[in-house]
């Protein structure tokens, strides 16, 4: 009887000491932010707005006038990105609610991910993702936009049903790989629509229970400005040339010095001119002293100045630095071209 009452003592002990406490610390006590049931703690700390804890992977890049995959913004109800040369006017009534994770390591990039307002939402519910995946540093082995849908469409599992094959379309002065597919369940249709620029597959995906409205948006692609080899400011961009930093392209070489070991995959894009020196370095996703290592190292290559019709141009191109668990101690520092 007595191990019995023994816990329930030890309950009712717990929580009247816990109601003497919130008396002794009087009535101008805030409570705390609740979920759906909580219990007030008048120990717990808040933990400080709008800092980082600890800070994980990030992008980085030598400098802030170069253009950069994630530095788009909305104004005027436009996105705008002048890495790809991406002028989109937002459906109407949508706007954005949540600003898109910093690049992954293997080069995914959320562009823009528009929702609807409050007051469209009954009207028009649905979704519109803005995406880039680097061609370069893609997990699946993909070289195209048609190669990538190709992919997402063999793993389609059976609760889906696609409405329209992987096809070619033209929208405007653009090419699209179109594919459509749906969930009978759920109700719902993603129309998605992809084009290449810059070695990148943009993505267009489409959400919504509303055929209609989602064809309209398809439409409207057609007055979208995204541009393949040329910048916002009518200035062409640099030739995407894959695995360019390797082999007899790459004249001198300084490998980057880490401080530490931390096994994560570094991808990097540089820009390099006209006479072979880098011009520019875009770090996608890595810890800010790698990132420091790896611009002091490749500030220093030189490589063979690339031509077209026999004039020098400038290139761009991507490598992959750092190292996996498994690989031995005697490849430590080392840099591998992306495959």
């Amino acid at each position: 009887m007595y191990r019995q009452v023994t816990p329930v003592l030890g309950i009712l002990v717990f929580w009247a000491s816990l109601l003497s406490f919130a008396q002794e610390t009087g009535s101008d006590m805030k409570p705390l932010q609740r979920g759906d049931v909580t219990i007030d703690n008048p120990l717990a700390q808040k933990l400080p707005a709008d800092v980082i804890l600890v800070r994980g992977a990030v992008p980085g890049s030598t400098d802030s006038a170069t253009p950069v995959p994630e530095a788009g913004s909305i104004s005027g109800n436009i996105y705008t990105n002048k890495y790809f040369g991406i002028s989109y006017a937002l459906p109407p009534g949508f706007t954005q609610k949540y600003f898109g994770p910093p690049p992954s390591d293997s080069g995914y990039y959320v562009l823009t991910q528009l929702e609807p307002r409050p007051e469209f939402e009954a009207a028009a519910a649905g979704s519109v993702l803005v995406s880039a995946q680097d061609l370069f540093f893609g997990l699946v082995p993909a070289e195209s936009p048609l190669a990538l849908i190709e992919f997402r469409r063999s793993k389609l599992g059976p609760d889906f049903k696609i409405e329209r094959q992987p096809v070619e379309v033209k929208l405007g002065n653009h090419s699209f790989i179109r594919f459509d597919y749906m969930s009978p369940v759920a109700g719902l249709h993603w129309y998605t629509l992809a084009t290449q620029v810059r070695c990148h597959a943009v993505q267009f995906q489409f959400t919504s229970r509303d055929s209609q409205l989602l064809e309209s948006m398809v439409q409207q692609l057609a007055k979208t400005s995204l541009l393949d080899n040329a910048s916002s400011d009518g200035a062409k961009a640099p030739v995407c040339i894959k695995n360019y930093a390797a082999g007899s392209n790459l004249l001198h070489k300084v490998d980057p010095v880490f401080a530490a070991r931390k096994f994560n995959r570094i991808p990097a894009r540089l820009i390099i001119d006209k006479y072979g020196k880098v011009k520019h370095i875009h770090v996608l996703s890595a810890f800010p002293d790698q990132i420091k290592a790896i611009n002091e190292a490749l500030l220093q290559w030189e490589f063979k100045p690339y031509k077209v019709n026999g004039e020098p141009v400038e290139v761009e191109t991507g490598i992959v630095f750092g190292e996996q668990p498994a690989e031995p101690k005697s490849q430590t520092n080392t840099a591998r071209v992306s495959d």
